[in-house]
């Protein structure tokens, strides 16, 4: 008996190289814009290939002022319009070079490891986070709690290396990295590790008491070790902490907060007072869903939108970002990964809330204070011991350890959310003996309040001089449909 296998091509799996060219390619052109360097990226589509794009933007601290995307028929074309962290062109071809290899590589997993092995020998960021045992945390906050973690740590005999928090609408997210105390070596002993998992975990339940309303109760209090690969990079931190706020559920507003002005008369910390407003309406014609959101624009802003956005699931077909006078307009055409629009209220209401969230999580008002001093076992727990028992709550803290010394930087307020007096910062400073830099800036710009969204038809008034992708779209459609003539 004879049998026929079908025959396929080898050369197949290459065909979209061959029609369409490399599977990536980028353009740095300085010379076009006066103010700022355009990157220009094509490349054949993938469901979170804008979010890698961004993120390796994001990770050299370039700021995006503009960008436009368009990804159908399977191909991504985007273009940015960038200044790096001093407003200045990139000029700089240590971080072009990472730049072409970063973003020519995201679809290939083992050159994109070699691309941030590479960005930590142009940057000299030589310290991998992948040698030390990483923890993360979340749950409902309380004053106090980060310094309870850290203080539960110290005594498991466990290093903190680096570690970053977030706190937002009651809700905390914390990823730690760890060694062992004696040796500083990666905890890879699961009993221990099963150890420090309860112990914290018990840390954080300590929260929950009879008189919370259910939501906060239903917020999942969770500790586990994660795995983050070799390159681990502050990008894969944050949005880490973006997923674990998403999930313990901190776009619900808590119940203290019930009695607070309506979103109508709240601000963003805009300095003529307004309003962050995200809005969802359905384009029926082109069956997407458009995302409207204009806020007070910020670095990393982009980055916080479109990791949320594709955390969620859905997918980026067409957006358009600007920034004018200090604000920024965002607009996002999605569907969802099963291909439909946003069909209910209740959906696009979860989305808004989600959004405003995730806007809102890294802007923090108030003190930041900036501590530096020798490292040694302990000190973080002593820190937050001495801020806790002066009445002072961590609301974000950013720490990190720069070769024999530990560099801390914490967002502070009272136990009752108010602003810190200057009194008690001048007590925390005397307490504070083998602190060597302490540094205390008043952070005034942008407020953490939640702004409300809005389910209507019609997107946000958008400033004069804000591009629209949205109404180019609908004119377009308006204008095919004026033309059509029907036949008999």
């Amino acid at each position: 008996m004879m049998v026929c296998w079908p025959y396929f091509d080898p050369e197949f799996d290459n065909l979209p190289e061959r029609i369409y060219g490399p599977p990536c390619r980028v353009c740095i052109d300085n010379d076009s814009m006066e103010e700022c360097t355009v990157i220009k990226v094509d490349s054949v589509n993938k469901q979170g290939i804008l979010l890698e794009v961004v993120q390796v933007l994001t990770n050299i601290n370039l700021t995006i002022l503009k960008s436009y995307i368009s990804s159908d028929a399977g191909w991504f074309m985007d273009v940015f319009h960038v200044t790096d962290e001093h407003g200045e062109k990139i000029r700089d071809q240590n971080v072009i070079n990472y730049i072409l290899q970063a973003i020519g590589t995201v679809r290939e997993i083992e050159n994109t490891v070699k691309a941030m092995a590479y960005r930590n020998d142009v940057f000299n960021n030589s310290d991998q986070l992948s040698e030390h045992t990483a923890i993360e945390m979340k749950g409902t906050d309380r004053p106090g709690l980060f310094s309870e973690i850290s203080a539960a740590l110290a005594d498991l005999h466990c290093n903190i290396v680096e570690a970053h928090a977030w706190s937002h609408n009651a809700r905390l997210a914390c990823v730690a990295y760890i060694s062992d105390q004696s040796t500083d070596t990666p905890i890879d002993d699961p009993h221990r590790l099963a150890t420090i998992e309860g112990h914290l975990t018990t840390v954080l339940r300590a929260t929950t008491t009879p008189t919370q309303s259910e939501s906060e109760i239903a917020s999942p209090q969770e500790v586990k070790t994660a795995e983050f690969g070799e390159g681990t990079n502050m990008t894969d931190v944050e949005r880490r902490l973006h997923q674990l706020m998403l999930s313990a559920g901190d776009f619900h507003r808590p119940e203290f907060e019930a009695m607070t002005p309506p979103p109508s008369s709240r601000s963003d910390g805009d300095e003529e007072g307004r309003k962050m407003v995200v809005s969802i309406e359905n384009c029926h014609e082109k069956w997407y869903s458009i995302v409207s959101i204009e806020c007070k624009d910020r670095p990393r802003l982009m980055f916080d939108t479109v990791c949320t956005l594709t955390d969620m699931q859905y997918v980026i077909f067409h957006a358009s970002i600007s920034s004018r006078d200090g604000r920024s307009l965002q607009e996002y055409f999605i569907r969802h990964v099963d291909g439909y629009a946003l069909s209910s209220d209740s959906e696009k209401e979860k989305v808004i809330k989600c959004l405003e969230a995730a806007i809102e999580r890294r802007v923090c008002e108030g003190v930041r204070l900036e501590l530096s001093a020798e490292n040694r076992v302990g000190l973080l727990s002593d820190i937050t011991r001495v801020l806790r028992e002066n009445g002072l709550s961590v609301v974000r803290a950013d720490v990190k350890t720069q070769g024999e010394k530990a560099v801390n930087a914490f967002y502070l307020k009272d136990i009752l959310g108010n602003e810190v007096d200057t009194d008690v910062v001048e007590s925390v400073k005397k307490e504070m003996d083998d602190v060597i830099d302490f540094e205390v800036k008043n952070d005034g710009g942008g407020s953490s309040s939640q702004q409300g969204g809005c389910l209507s038809s019609s997107p946000p008034q958008r400033s004069p001089g804000f591009f629209s992708l949205g109404d180019v779209l609908k004119s377009q459609i308006q204008r095919f449909s004026h033309n059509f003539i029907p036949t008999n």
